[in-house]
């Protein structure tokens, strides 16, 4: 086998992975919640210390790449992603299930900042846009399997399934990353680590995902967050600034010079934002609206996937002939239709057209992913892609984690907060008679049309940065 798919098979085993246990746990919350007798913020927290360990390590990860070697550590991700998954199967508190995830979601962004990187070593710049197309197809894929795989556990099997299913296939995957792949880059382990821009930055970082996890709680909590969100920024910006002066910083600034990068990775951001929440949304909307258990919801969303799932790959590989603007711009634009489109939904939408509306968001998605990840990956010096490939994941995942918080409070202006607390937990899943149905409809359609605005104003970076000229 040529060694290029090698290297995209083992990659796309770890970001599968990834992707699933980004989503897993939000269909089993409440079974997970109700094991450990955990409150609410604290069943908050089983999902937002995966996000949190896997976005304010991602830098320094990306940087430990370049100067030990993208394999070696890619391989120890592994390992720390399924250790991290056994762990969290046998917590016996809500504390310790909080920990273990962090864990895994350090492991996890390993297998994330790194397969970018080593696929783009491995691989010819004309045939880029189909490898990374793949791997990115394989993250997102898995992210939306994670939902309705999570049901099927849990139909079977108890909550620790979620996790301890990862084990197996986490071991087979370190094992077989180990054998199978080579270092290809060059690192430079000349090159000290720059602690003091890793303790700035995780900590602006920890501070503003604190306050957007803050926001979501309602009014209160968000008055009393504001102080998180200005010290994160005002780390922020120390961190700009002592990243400037470091002969050997944790982020190459001079990466942001690179217009095709920095478009790249804002439009992606953006993106990320419209669609961190897309799921959660229609997840409810089936439940809440249509009355279907999670089960049937997830079953009901295939289509979705099977549309992302076809057209991400083709994307890829038309982008390495004709250039990625087209097909970046017309996936935006799609994806921003079929959102201005689900704002119109109600509870007498029929299936059919409900499932249309979704597919043209698959589509969209699968037409925008592969190129732009490309195109990010593909402007950057071979030296820099690990930590490039770390930035591009930071943003992304900061993405996710804003687009929750933005959809809560965007709804919570037509639906009282804790009435819409009471329908996401659950809590009234599959009834035919919802006493805040006609306002939940209403806050859906606010939700989507903010969503729709947010991803239209991707095109702007996606069209200003350089032009969709073939990989160079």
């Amino acid at each position: 086998m040529e060694y290029r798919w090698t290297v995209l098979t083992v990659t796309t085993v770890g970001v599968l992975m990834s992707g699933i246990d980004s989503r897993i746990v939000v269909i089993g919350l409440p079974q997970v919640a109700s094991a450990l007798k955990a409150d609410t913020e604290q069943a908050i927290w089983f999902t937002q210390a995966y996000v949190l360990g896997s976005t304010v390590t991602l830098l320094l990860i990306g940087r430990v790449s370049d100067i030990l070697g993208r394999v070696k550590v890619y391989i120890t991700g592994f390992g720390i992603f399924t250790a991290g998954s056994f762990l969290t199967s046998v917590s016996q508190t809500p504390s310790q299930l909080i920990v273990f995830r962090f864990i895994q979601g350090v492991g996890s962004a390993v297998l994330f900042a790194n397969s970018a990187a080593i696929i783009t070593d491995a691989t010819p710049a004309e045939k880029l846009g189909l490898a990374l197309g793949i791997n990115q197809v394989a993250f997102r894929g898995g992210a939306m399997l994670g939902l309705t795989l999570s049901g099927l556990i849990l139909t079977a099997l108890d909550w620790r399934a979620l996790f301890y299913i990862n084990v197996p296939i986490g071991i087979f995957g370190t094992l077989w990353a180990k054998k199978r792949l080579r270092e290809i880059s060059k690192p430079d382990r000349r090159e000290p680590l720059d602690i003091r821009g890793f303790l700035i930055f995780t900590s602006s970082m920890t501070l503003i995902l604190l306050f957007l996890t803050l926001a979501a709680y309602g009014g209160s909590e968000l008055y009393l967050s504001f102080p998180l969100l200005i010290s994160g920024l005002v780390l922020a910006t120390v961190f700009y600034y002592v990243e400037k002066r470091t002969d050997y910083p944790l982020l190459d600034l001079s990466l942001l010079s690179i217009r095709e990068f920095t478009g790249g990775i804002v439009a992606q951001l953006l993106n990320a934002v419209a669609w961190g929440a897309m799921m959660l949304l229609l997840s409810l909307y089936l439940q809440l609206v249509k009355g279907m258990s999670p089960l049937q919801a997830g079953f009901s969303l295939l289509p979705f996937d099977a549309a992302f799932l076809s057209v991400g790959p083709v994307s890829g590989r038309l982008s390495d002939k004709y250039g990625y603007l087209p097909f970046t711009v017309a996936g935006l634009s799609l994806m921003s239709i079929s959102l201005f489109l689900l704002s119109n939904i109600s509870n007498s939408t029929p299936y059919s057209i409900f499932i249309l509306y979704v597919i043209i968001f698959g589509l969209g998605m699968g037409l925008f992913s592969s190129p732009n990840m490309s195109s990010i990956m593909g402007s950057v010096p071979a030296r820099r892609r690990g930590v490039a490939s770390a930035l591009r994941a930071t943003f992304f995942n900061v993405g996710f984690t804003m687009s929750f918080n933005i959809v809560i409070l965007v709804m919570t202006a037509t639906i009282p907060y804790a009435a819409l607390t009471k329908l996401i937990s659950l809590q009234e899943a599959g009834s035919s008679e919802l006493p805040d149905s006609l306002l939940f409809t209403h806050a859906l359609k606010s939700a989507f049309l903010c969503l729709c605005l947010i991803n239209t104003a991707a095109v702007i970076p996606a069209v200003l940065r350089a032009k969709g000229n073939k990989q160079q």
